[in-house]
């Protein structure tokens, strides 16, 4: 969990960048207050926490009056997430402070704004609005940086990044031919700041789909915690290396969904929270305040809101406020294109699995357009297998829980070679997060060695076609096992008087009884054979031995019990 503040030099980066720029950051937003709304229940094992506000936004930018450049807050995180003010603050941002005139070798910022400035301002701020046990980040987003880096800026940095703070510098590259030929010594700039600790320097394209993947990055930063990875081992029946046999890894998931359309909701006038579904009409003062619990009239309630997360956005009175509604059938996919199955990453694959078919249409009119079908559907089968290919296709509907969606979903029509076909759904952009950073794994001296010991021992592997009939997990077994035990000490049903007893006089109730009792006697009492049951003590076995010296006397008993009749209800 980090505390992200951004800096954003107002006067270096063009029109059309910035407001690119705008828009990932509020990307950036959006997934914070989408997060505490979202639960992911195949890869976590507790609830989702809602974020705390840990986003803070600085602007520096030429004061035209004052003739000179200063640096403002536009956002300053306050505890809870305020999706509303964060996206006020960057709509609000001054989009006419560029200045194309500015030298890519000029200093960061000017004589009178230094760096080392901006980083007391950011992190004192953010320290005051955060606990200090949060570790700080200040991202600077500019499109000139300094060619030299002079003792002062380094001891500011290396004081900055001393005190639980990093420092990440984000270039946005200029397009040549906008500006003319820019060229900027990144190198000599890596190499000045390459060997501090806790710093960085990346440049970026400035474009929409770049600067997104950069939000999710982020977002990452903001939502993953050491205690959420999942830690595995895969242990093999064969040795690697010596007696290594098994490999040390870290589970993750990039996958974070999103919602299918928005909750609406009622809040009250007076301090703006949702409140709970009426029972009465409102004309009859049906609801009450969250907060004081008073009664509140139809004016002291906001009709049209809606809630994301921990955050509550209040509509205007025409605000549609349409509700999802469960699919009819049949549910349209459209096929949008194409796609090699080589190149589709499993990551992005999710969902349940569902065998797709040909449908027949059972009158008789229909035979020849149900044999059609079924042709063309053997036929596009067969030829996307050939091709390795699979067809990716859209639909408003939700096949996880049968619901229509105010947003696409995508799915992967996948062929196979037995002539039917697999269905499974695909993640869209606002799903799909970076992988982690794999710049760990290279290869270094000795991997050749290494690698062709390794494939000595895995061709030592069996190697068959998966058959899911072969591959047991145990649940028969040991729903079999269960039920065996809970036969030994099975406790009588509640009985239904109105069906069993409803009839009876008060002569057949008590003979219904007294036959009940005991049977119960002897089902619970007279223990089956002591194999059936090895978990038992000393003291039981005792027991068990002597009800099974009495074992010869359960044929007598159950003859008299079926000659009286067999218990009803039981």
């Amino acid at each position: 969990m980090v505390l992200l503040c951004f800096v954003l030099d107002l006067r270096t980066i063009p029109p059309p960048h910035l407001q690119d720029l705008k828009q990932s950051l509020m990307m950036l937003g959006n997934y914070c207050a989408l997060s505490s709304s979202n639960r992911n229940e195949s890869s976590r094992t507790t609830e989702s926490k809602p974020l705390l506000d840990l986003i803070g936004l600085y602007y520096i930018f030429t004061d035209v009056n004052w003739c000179c450049d200063e640096m403002r807050v536009a956002y300053s995180p306050q505890g809870d997430f305020d999706l509303h003010d964060f996206h006020h603050a960057l709509n609000t941002l001054p989009t006419d402070n560029f200045t194309a005139e500015i030298n890519d070798f000029e200093s960061l910022f000017c004589e009178e704004l230094k760096l080392e400035a901006v980083l007391d301002e950011v992190v004192l701020n953010s320290w005051q609005t955060s606990e200090r046990a949060i570790k700080t980040k200040v991202i600077i987003i500019s499109s000139c940086f300094i060619e030299t880096l002079d003792h002062g800026t380094r001891d500011a940095i290396l004081d900055t990044t001393d005190q639980n703070v990093s420092l990440e510098f984000v270039f946005l590259e200029r397009k040549a031919s906008l500006f003319g030929d820019v060229t900027v010594n990144i190198n000599h700039v890596v190499n000045k700041i390459g060997d501090l600790r806790n710093c960085k320097f990346s440049t970026c394209i400035p474009d929409l789909y770049v600067l997104s993947g950069l939000a999710k990055r982020w977002f990452q930063e903001l939502k993953v915690e050491k205690e959420e990875q999942l830690q595995a081992r895969f242990v093999f029946k064969i040795n690697f290396l010596g007696s290594l046999n098994q490999l040390s890894c870290n589970l993750f998931t990039f996958f974070h969904p999103i919602i299918d359309g928005f909750i609406f909701c009622k809040t009250c006038r007076c301090h703006g929270i949702p409140i709970g579904p009426s029972k009465l009409k409102l004309s009859q003062m049906s609801s009450r305040c969250p907060i004081t619990n008073d009664n509140l009239e139809t004016l002291d309630i906001w009709e049209n809101s809606v809630e994301i997360g921990e955050t509550t956005l209040y509509m205007p009175s025409f605000y549609s406020n349409e509700k999802l509604q469960k699919v009819s059938s049949p549910i349209n996919f459209n096929v949008i294109q194409r796609t090699d199955l080589r190149s589709l990453s499993e990551g992005v694959i999710n969902g349940t699995t569902y065998v797709v078919a040909p449908s027949t249409f059972p009158n008789t009119d229909d035979m020849d357009r149900s044999k059609l079908n079924n042709q063309v559907f053997q036929a596009v089968c067969c030829v996307l297998a050939s091709l390795d290919q699979g067809l990716v296709c859209s639909s408003n509907c939700n096949l996880e829980t049968l619901m229509e969606t105010s947003f696409k979903c995508y799915y992967i029509l996948l062929p196979s070679e037995k002539g039917l076909m697999v269905l499974r759904r695909l993640l869209a952009s606002e799903e799909f997060l970076p992988i982690p950073d794999t710049s760990r794994l290279v290869h270094c001296d000795g991997y050749k060695e290494i690698e062709n010991t390794v494939q000595e021992s895995l061709l030592k592997i069996e190697i068959n076609e998966y058959d899911p009939v072969q591959h047991e997990r145990g649940f028969h077994q040991e729903m079999n096992l269960l039920v065996k035990h809970s036969l030994l000490v099975r406790v009588k049903r509640p009985e239904r008087k109105e069906s069993s007893e409803a009839n009876l006089n008060p002569q057949e109730k008590t003979t219904a009884c007294l036959t009940r009792d005991r049977w119960r006697q002897i089902v619970v009492e007279e223990l089956p054979d002591s194999d059936s049951f090895p978990c038992l003590s000393n003291s039981e076995r005792d027991q068990l031995d002597t009800s099974l010296q009495n074992s010869k006397k359960l044929d007598e008993k159950t003859s008299s019990i079926l000659e009286t009749g067999n218990p009803q209800g039981d």
